[in-house]
C-alpha cells in the first residue's frame, strides 16, 4: 500500500475571528502543541504566522489582564492595610483619649470621696474628743462619790456624842 501526496494549499484565517478562549491559555496551548507538530512555544522569541499568531497575541493579552488584575489586588491589599493601620491608629487615639477622661473621672469621684471621709473623720475625732471628755468627768463624778461615801460611811461608823453618852452610862 502505498500512500500518495497531495499538495493543499495554505488556509488563511485573517478574515475570521480568533478563536474564542473559554479556559486557561495553558489549555489552548496543549491543543497547538498536539495540531501542528514542531510548533514553538508562544513564549519563544520566534512567531509563526497564520491562526497562530492571533492565539499568540490572546495569550499575551490574557497575560496582560492577569497581570493587571495582580496588580488592582496588590494595589487593593496596600490599601486595606493602609486603611487597617490608620483604623488602628484611630482606635488608638480614642482609646487613648477615652482613658484619660474615665481617669479624670475616676480622680474626681476619688476626690469627692476623699472630701466625704475627710468630713467624717473630723466628725469623729469630734466626738471622740467630747466622749474622753465626758469620760473623765464621769471618772470625777465616780471619784466624788465614792468621797462622798467613804465620808458617809465613816461618819456612820463613829458614834455621835449621843451614842458616844450612852454607851458611856452602860458601862
Amino acid at each position: 500500500m502505498e500512500r500518495h501526496r497531495v499538495a493543499a494549499p495554505p488556509v488563511e484565517l485573517k478574515d475570521q475571528e480568533p478563536p474564542a478562549i473559554v479556559e486557561s491559555g495553558e489549555h489552548r496551548q496543549s491543543e497547538n502543541h498536539e495540531e501542528t507538530p514542531g510548533s514553538v512555544a508562544p513564549s519563544a522569541s520566534c512567531q509563526l504566522p497564520g491562526p497562530f499568531s492571533s492565539l499568540d497575541s490572546s495569550i499575551e493579552t490574557l497575560k496582560k489582564k492577569a497581570q493587571e488584575l495582580i496588580e488592582n489586588i496588590n494595589e487593593s491589599r496596600q490599601k486595606d492595610h493602609a486603611l487597617m493601620t490608620n483604623f488602628r491608629d484611630s482606635l488608638k487615639m480614642k482609646v487613648s483619649d477615652l482613658t484619660e477622661k474615665l481617669e479624670e473621672r475616676m480622680y474626681q469621684v476619688y476626690s469627692h470621696h476623699s472630701k466625704i471621709i475627710q468630713e467624717r473623720l473630723q466628725e469623729f475625732t469630734q466626738k471622740m474628743a467630747k466622749i474622753n471628755h465626758l469620760e473623765m468627768e464621769l471618772k470625777q463624778v465616780c471619784q466624788t462619790v465614792e468621797t462622798v461615801y467613804k465620808d458617809l460611811c465613816v461618819q456612820s461608823e463613829v458614834p455621835t456624842c449621843e451614842e458616844q453618852n450612852y454607851k458611856d452610862g452602860e458601862c
